[in-house]
Order: C-alpha cells, then sequence, then structure tokens
C-alpha cells in the first residue's frame, strides 16, 4: 500500500514539473513577443541595389528603424526576378525578424511563368500593406514618327508585326505592352533586355523605337527632351506627366497596369508580433517624409492596411495570369 502511495505522489510530482515547464515555456514565448524587436530586423529586396525595388525598401528600412528602435537591415537577394530572393525569405523562421518585399513580379507574373514558383502568393504570406504604386509610361525617341498613342496604333495596324520594342522579360513594362497589345488588337516585336538600364541606352541611341518603363526613371529623358511620352497606364493622369495622357482615356477604358511593391511576412507569424510589425509600417507610411519622397517620383501613396493589400495580390495574382496566358508566355 505504502509503494502505491509513492508511486501516485512520483507520478504527481512529475506532472507538477511538466505543468510547470509548460508555464515557464509559454512565458518566456509571451515575453519574447512583447519584447519584439530584440534584435536587427532583415528586410530582403529580392531585387539587386539601385533599382526602383531597392529604393522603396532602403526607404522603409530607414523609417522603421527609427520606428521600431531596432535597425532594419535590407539584403538584396536577386535573380529570376525576384523569386529567388523571395523563396529564400520564406524559409526563414516565422518570427517577425525576417520582412519580405513583395511586388508584382515575383508575386504575381511568376504565378503565370514557367518554372512556376516554390510558393503560393496567396497562401503562403501574411500581406501587411502596399508601399507603393505608379503608372508604367509609354515611351518613343523623341526622332520616330510617333508624335501621339493614336499614331502608333494607326501605324502598327497598317504595318504588323515592324514596329519593334524593348521589354525585361516578366517587368511590370513588359506586362504592360502584353495587356496593351491584347486591348489595342496590335501585332509588334519584342527585343528582350536583361534590365532598364540597357534597354535605355537603346531607345536613347536609337536602336529601338519604344517601351514601357516605370515613370521615374524615364522622367529625366522626358523632360531632356530625348524621349517622348505617349501614354501612362494608371487610370488617373500622374501629376509628373500632367500633359500625357491615360491609355484609358485614350479610346481603351478601364486600362490599367501598374509597378507596386508592399511588405508581407511568413504566414504564421504570433499574431502580437505581426500587429506590432504591421502598425509601424502603417506609422511609416503615414510620416511626412515617405510621402514626400514618394510623390516627387511621382508614385502614389496607395490604400493601406493588410485586407486590402491581401484582396490587391490576389486579383494582380488572376490578371496577370490571364494576360501571360493569352500571349501564350511560358518562361522567362
Amino acid at each position: 500500500m505504502i509503494s502505491k502511495y509513492m508511486i501516485l505522489l512520483k507520478n504527481m510530482n512529475i506532472q507538477a514539473w511538466v505543468v510547470a515547464v509548460l508555464l515557464l515555456g509559454n512565458v518566456a514565448l509571451s515575453h519574447a513577443q512583447t519584447d519584439y524587436p530584440n534584435k536587427p530586423v532583415r528586410l530582403i529586396v529580392p531585387f539587386p541595389a539601385g533599382g526602383t525595388s531597392d529604393v522603396m525598401g532602403r526607404m522603409l528600412a530607414d523609417e522603421l528603424t527609427r520606428i521600431l528602435k531596432q535597425t532594419v537591415i535590407v539584403e538584396n537577394i536577386g535573380g529570376a526576378g525576384g523569386v529567388i530572393g523571395t523563396e529564400r525569405a520564406l524559409k526563414m523562421p516565422a518570427d517577425g525578424y525576417t520582412l519580405i518585399q513583395t511586388g508584382v513580379g515575383q508575386n504575381a507574373v511568376a504565378h503565370g511563368l514557367e518554372p512556376f514558383p516554390k510558393y503560393d502568393s496567396k497562401k503562403d504570406f501574411q500581406h501587411l500593406t502596399q508601399v507603393h504604386h505608379g503608372p508604367n509610361v509609354l515611351v518613343v525617341n523623341s526622332l520616330t514618327r510617333f508624335k501621339t498613342l493614336r499614331d502608333l496604333i494607326d501605324y502598327a495596324r497598317a504595318n504588323p508585326g515592324k514596329v519593334d520594342y524593348g521589354y525585361t522579360p516578366a517587368a511590370s513594362g513588359h506586362m504592360a505592352m502584353e495587356l496593351f497589345k491584347q486591348t489595342a488588337n496590335i501585332a509588334l516585336t519584342g527585343i528582350p533586355y536583361r534590365g532598364g538600364g540597357p534597354m535605355m541606352i537603346d531607345i536613347i541611341g536609337g536602336q529601338i523605337p519604344l517601351m514601357f518603363i516605370n515613370q521615374d526613371v524615364a522622367l529625366q529623358h522626358v523632360r531632356s527632351g530625348k524621349l517622348r511620352s505617349l501614354a501612362v497606364t494608371s487610370s488617373k493622369r500622374n501629376p509628373l506627366y500632367a500633359e500625357t495622357p491615360t491609355i484609358a482615356e485614350s479610346g481603351f477604358p478601364g486600362f490599367e497596369a501598374l509597378s507596386w511593391s508592399g511588405m508581407s511576412i511568413v504566414r504564421g507569424t504570433p499574431a502580437p508580433i505581426a500587429e506590432k510589425i504591421e502598425a509601424s509600417l502603417l506609422q511609416a507610411m503615414g510620416s511626412t517624409n515617405i510621402r514626400q519622397r514618394l510623390e516627387a517620383n511621382g508614385f502614389v501613396v496607395p490604400p493601406l492596411g493588410p485586407k486590402i493589400y491581401t484582396d490587391f495580390v490576389s486579383k494582380e495574382v488572376d490578371r496577370w495570369t490571364t494576360v501571360i496566358k493569352k500571349a501564350g508566355i511560358k518562361s522567362l
């Protein structure tokens, strides 16, 4: 009988020890969440340094460093149109110490191309907020015959396939061109480039007559007179291109093709941490500094918040997958 009581007492002690360990673990986890961040935070930009994506990432990292009172380090991991860096980011722990820059190429266009990315932009992320969006602008060498969008369309219809254009595969400008060709029912001949820099050199030099490119990249060359802007791809005119009509108002209602980026984290990040990151992002986006920097480069501060951005990403995946399928594009 005494032996049975001793075994029972021993088992009770073990159970109490297990309960204590679990309680201590929960306290430690709770402290880690409320103490976030207690070490530097990584922001993965899935493109090389120097481009629009990198500029957006570093601008936000500076503001978040001030708000979180902890260093936010930008890490550039380029390759495959943003897919390589995004895949790597999603392998990191869901602890809030890795922020992921999401965007049109890696989180919408990539889902229509082969090989498909090893992630689902609708399911594998907690999308926290959009950071920017802006139009592409259709520019031509100033020496070409094309003075207006109608000039280009009329000539292309009369001479199918005889007008060349430059594009960077899977970039927002590439998608804008595919949508434009489908919408205007014209046939143009694409010449692929590895990036916007070489493409800009060739259009200014007259090797190619036209292209779609981010409005901030084209602005100085339009102002210098080397390039002429025929149309922008936003639904409303851009303040920095006030005299340039939209494609929508040029006879194609509803046309819109945007370059955009946002901030996301790995799905499964603890709610208290996700909420703190979200609040910090919204505070950053509300700062005068960021708004002025965006607007100075012709970008629009978009509607903010996780639901709006999550719905937006889902619609962009569907939109560009449809355009890519119709265009018959298979891969980069």
